[in-house]
């Protein structure tokens, strides 16, 4: 569907064990098409290029003891070279460490009008890591790899509509393309991102398109897509891309996976 419609950047997302042979599948069926995440490390990480994956995307690896373990990050970029390595952030509000006083592990969603602040949370978004996201981190990370893959892990999987001030965040401080997920239900969401981004903000839909069970016309996002700009290249538009997220399980299909992949 994605080849036949020249939509590339689409992410297949391996999660938990049991679904190496499907993605393989996948990225083979339409080489340097498709991105692939879920495990990926220095030592596994050629393999998906070499089976047809255009990046890898990286999350959890990075990660150790709460912090961005930059030595790490190295490695992969000296493995797979930064043009072919995308960094999946996550992340999900909390009130800021002055909201919180006392209780420094305080988390989750915070009262009306209360200050928060994104923090990166890893493994299936249920382990909140010392990485507040702003716009430093933002670009930090942008020296290290080709493109951003940023979460709105509150609005995941909801179809409540986009976190605005996160798609804000993105436009005003990545210098590299960079994809929002998260909320999006309707071409209005869409034009939320576009509008809110200014322009620099691609965006990827999952649980919402009618081809995984959901209400949103895939052909409708196809016209929006091509009608702003889009080359069919997520991260490639100036204006806005959309590429659609599937997930490789242990089941053997590639389908939507809202809840732990994208929306």
């Amino acid at each position: 569907m994605y080849q036949r419609d020249d939509l590339t950047g689409g992410h297949i997302i391996k999660l938990g064990p049991g679904n190496e042979d499907a993605a393989m599948s996948a990225l083979r069926a339409f080489p340097g098409g498709m991105q692939l995440g879920g495990g990926v490390t220095p030592e596994n990480a050629k393999k998906y290029l070499e089976a047809g994956a255009s990046h890898v995307i990286v999350t959890s690896y990075v990660f150790s003891g709460g912090r961005i373990d930059w030595v790490r990050l190295g490695d992969l970029v000296e493995a797979v070279g930064k043009e072919r390595l995308v960094l999946d952030v996550s992340c999900r509000r909390r009130p800021t460490r002055k909201q919180r006083g006392s209780n420094p592990e305080a988390a989750g969603a915070s009262e009306a009008g209360a200050e928060t602040e994104l923090v990166v949370v890893t493994d299936r978004w249920q382990k909140w890591t010392d990485e507040v996201v702003d716009a430093a981190l933002l670009r930090r990370l942008g020296d290290h790899c080709a493109e951003l893959l940023v979460h709105g892990v509150d609005v995941e999987g909801m179809q409540s509509g986009v976190d605005s001030g996160l798609v804000r965040l993105l436009g005003s401080s990545c210098s590299i393309p960079v994809t929002y997920a998260g909320g999006v239900r309707s071409l209005e969401d869409c034009e939320v991102v576009l509008r809110e981004g200014g322009g620099r903000v691609d965006l990827t839909i999952g649980s919402a398109l009618d081809v995984f069970g959901g209400k949103l016309p895939y052909d409708e996002v196809l016209v929006w897509f091509k009608e702003h700009g889009g080359r069919g290249e997520a991260g490639a538009s100036a204006s806005a891309s959309t590429s659609a997220s599937a997930s490789a399980s242990g089941g053997g299909g590639s389908h939507d996976a809202a809840d732990g992949t994208k929306d």
